[in-house]
């Protein structure tokens, strides 16, 4: 089987992430945060190992401010219902997915809210001029995905973070396709909200995600309950991270974490270059078929490609790789309908092909063999 969904989860876990996973279970099944006797408060140290850990990874200050959330949705959620501000504006684009499209919507419907998506141009990009002509006096936040999850495109953080950083407006982005393989500094690109999924680039377990949030990020509690501190309160306590992680932490998967973020960083260098340059040879070679199309901007290589053959449906193409290729693809609307809209794919979909780390340019170059014996 040769593995392609990789921005779906990334198929392949360090051995050291799951040696964490399984001494976690084993030997730290207790409740952290929760209890003063020893097996709680060595889950407890671990966690904060862990915070410290993806703080430092992705230069936030303050391991305080890294929340621990069930998915990289439950932090999108967090960030958006929690930073809300009635009768302010929401700047995005139509290259979203639905974790953060849906939870704005949902703020617009209760009329709490006004959005304005932003387009991308005919390339396939935002620009942070764009982002910058959608501003309002009223405008409170402004969320962008650093890497399309559909066509692999990268928005410039850096400039939109710049554009923002003396203003009021705080600036949520969307890592779930870039950190572990892309470079993500929080203060260096003048983010205020991070949201991650790191069982994607950073290779870790699934049932964990993150939020990182600057200090100038208030967040409101949008899930209540027990926190471990405070319990004779009858309100949320405000202090972070717990008063935003109501309930029992997934010990097992911040173990897988912590290990994993510590091997991304080790071969981040590595890795990043190999995803460059097996997108690279997929990318340009697809371009040369003329019964593809290629939907990836030129430039972007990420790691994510997607594609269109012929007359065929994604959902057949995708078919026929599995079927008689046994390769693993993904197709359909990849959960970001705007996207499908701008390119008038809303019918077929594209059939994405998502790279990791440890696939090979053996494996790439079977692919391209299999799309032209299907495109012939």
């Amino acid at each position: 089987m040769i593995y392609f969904d990789n921005s779906a989860s990334t198929n392949y876990k360090p051995p050291a992430v799951i040696n964490a996973v399984v001494n976690a279970l084993t030997f730290l099944s207790a409740n952290p945060g929760r209890g003063g006797h020893s097996m709680a408060v060595k889950a407890g140290r671990l966690v904060q190992a862990a915070r410290e850990t993806a703080a430092a990874f992705l230069g936030q200050a303050d391991p305080g401010r890294v929340i621990f959330t069930d998915n990289c949705t439950g932090a999108l959620n967090l960030a958006i219902l929690g930073a809300g501000q009635k009768g302010g504006h929401v700047v995005t684009t139509a290259l979203e997915h639905n974790s953060v499209l849906r939870p704005l919507h949902a703020l617009k419907a209760r009329g709490l809210i006004t959005l304005t998506v932003v387009e991308p141009n005919g390339g396939g990009v935002v620009d942070a001029d764009m982002i910058k002509r959608a501003l309002t006096p009223r405008t409170y936040m402004v969320a962008t995905n650093h890497v399309s999850n559909v066509t692999g495109a990268a928005a410039p953080i850096e400039e939109i973070g710049r554009l923002l950083k003396d203003t009021d407006i705080l600036y949520l982005v969307d890592g779930a396709q870039s950190v572990g393989y892309v470079p993500v500094d929080i203060a260096a690109q003048h983010i205020d909200l991070l949201a991650v999924a790191p069982h994607k680039g950073l290779h870790a377990p699934q049932g964990v995600g993150m939020l990182l949030a600057s200090r100038r990020a208030g967040l409101n509690p949008i899930r209540f309950g027990g926190t471990g501190t405070a319990s004779h309160e009858p309100t949320q306590p405000r202090a972070l991270p717990e008063g935003l992680e109501t309930g029992t932490l997934p010990t097992p998967a911040i173990a897988g974490l912590n290990s994993a973020v510590h091997w991304a960083k080790r071969h981040f260098h590595q890795n990043e270059t190999h995803i460059l340059e097996l997108s690279y040879r997929l990318l340009n070679e697809l371009k040369n078929l003329p019964f593809v199309t290629v939907y990836t901007p030129p430039g972007h290589y990420n790691g994510i490609v997607s594609v269109n053959v012929g007359d065929l449906s994604s959902e057949s193409v995708s078919d026929i790789l599995s079927e008689e290729y046994d390769i693993c693809t993904r197709a359909g609307l990849h959960c970001a309908p705007l996207v499908h809209r701008h390119y008038k794919t809303e019918n077929r979909g594209m059939v994405r092909i998502s790279l990791g780390c440890d696939n090979t340019f053996e494996q790439v170059e079977f692919l391209l063999k299999a799309i032209r014996e299907i495109g012939s």
